[in-house]
């Protein structure tokens, strides 16, 4: 177990090491710099909080696995998919972003959040039929 925190500790210093001779390349470093920083604060300040609060709502509900699966997977597809959500309007060229993509981020959320109601259904309807009746 030593031995791979201290490669996966390597190769995390390797690809910062990385990550700061690419930021030694940007023209615009306060902007990037002041672009991190921001996002770190939008995690401390905004999505931490958040997911902690969805957490101990979940835990208190009794409903865990499936739902914390399916906001997992649902957070993923956001993150993937949030340049093009955010990105206003038109396009100069319509071959760079062809499809219609909040439409098809939220057709994809829409079937995680209905997989997910159809397992909890079919997982408490099979739950129902193995206790005896009394």
């Amino acid at each position: 177990m030593k031995a791979l925190r201290v490669t996966a500790g390597a190769a995390g210093l390797a690809l910062m090491g990385v990550g700061v001779s690419l930021l030694m390349d940007v023209r615009d470093l306060p902007g990037v710099l002041l672009w991190l920083g921001g996002a770190v604060v939008l995690h401390d300040v905004v999505i931490a909080p958040m997911v902690l609060l969805v957490g101990l709502a979940l835990v208190r509900s009794g409903v865990r696995g499936p739902v914390r699966a399916a906001l997992l997977v649902a957070g993923a597809l956001t993150t993937v998919a949030l340049p093009v959500l955010l990105r206003p309007g038109r396009r100069a060229n319509s071959s760079v972003l062809p499809l219609d993509y909040p439409r098809n981020w939220l057709v994809t959320v829409v079937v995680v959040a209905s997989v997910t109601a159809v397992w909890l259904a079919v997982r408490k309807f099979r739950d129902g039929r193995r206790r005896p009746v009394a």
